[in-house]
């Protein structure tokens, strides 16, 4: 996996640029990062939304936007970016001032043809610190409390980003409260069933073991001081939530707390979403832009 952001930039410069469709694009941090990407030739922008409002909240930033759709309402703005993406007239969308609810009921509409046979999950990556590179942090804006099956969907989502990200086999971690299988704690077993799986092949492109516990999941030496011996101790690549609880308090402490670096996209469909909290700041957004046109990218060289 690259080691930071400053590296992902520079791949997704070095790359064609792709056609972003931006929903409910009315919204200065949106446009803020949208300008940014547009202005180091990563991405065109397609903004979709209320026309005059978003050319005033571009004006604050002194941007100049070359394509705007306007649209009615919210709801309009999701449904009319992916059907940009149906049509082949955008390569992937964000979700931008609008509710998670109304960008994905838009993205699994049949009539666009982007929905899959999978579960769509949140697929966070963060840049924990220059020596401990980046990990992936997952599921913590979709799924609330995934069962044994859904969990390896939501593996197979993270390790197609990992891919696109040039990991050939990733290292995922399934987190509980321990370390170690507690009858009482049903995300430890789930966590040892996943192993097995791993073990036997049924989760392709991974090295899958658990449970862990977060320390021991990252840190080499929390994991030898409580005697871990496995090749996924202190080197996570991904990390597998318990629910959707552990995970959106994990993802938002690590940015507010510890002003860590991370991009957000929802996994899943035919093309990878760039999906953001509202309340994200301007890089947040610009990372997950980036981040969203490398895992396009991915997709696109898979499918040839």
């Amino acid at each position: 996996m690259l080691e930071n952001f400053d590296q992902l930039t520079k791949e997704a410069k070095a790359e064609p640029t792709l056609k972003l469709a931006v929903a409910a694009a009315e919204n200065k941090i949106v446009l803020e990062s949208v300008k940014r990407a547009v202005e180091l030739g990563i991405i065109e922008a397609i903004l979709i939304g209320d026309e005059e409002q978003i050319k005033t909240e571009a004006e604050k930033i002194d941007y100049q936007p070359q394509h705007i759709m306007t649209t009615d309402s919210k709801t309009e703005s999701a449904h009319k970016a992916v059907e940009l993406i149906s049509k082949g007239e955008a390569d992937f969308p964000m979700k931008g001032l609008l509710s998670s609810k109304a960008m994905l009921k838009a993205l699994l509409n049949k009539k666009y043809g982007l929905r899959q046979d999978r579960l769509l999950s949140t697929v966070t990556l963060i840049n924990l610190t220059d020596k401990d590179g980046m990990v992936v942090v997952t599921d913590g804006g979709i799924n609330i409390a995934p069962d044994l099956k859904e969990k390896v969907e939501i593996i197979k989502n993270s390790v197609e980003l990992t891919q696109a990200l040039g990991v050939k086999e990733s290292k995922v971690a399934a987190l509980a409260a321990v370390e170690v299988v507690n009858p009482a704690m049903p995300a430890t077993l789930e966590a040892a069933a996943l192993a097995k799986m791993g073990d036997r092949g049924q989760i392709k492109g991974t090295i899958v073991d658990g449970p862990f516990a977060l320390d021991n999941a990252i840190c080499k030496e929390a994991a030898k001081q409580k005697g871990i011996h496995s090749p996924v101790a202190g080197e996570a690549d991904i990390l597998l939530v318990p629910n959707i609880e552990v995970g959106n308090v994990l993802y938002k402490s690590l940015i507010i707390y510890s002003g860590l670096e991370a991009a957000s996209l929802a996994m899943g469909a035919k093309v990878p979403m760039v999906f953001t909290s509202r309340a994200d700041s301007v890089q947040t957004k610009f990372y997950s832009i980036i981040l969203g046109k490398l895992a396009t990218l991915g997709k696109l060289s898979k499918d040839k």
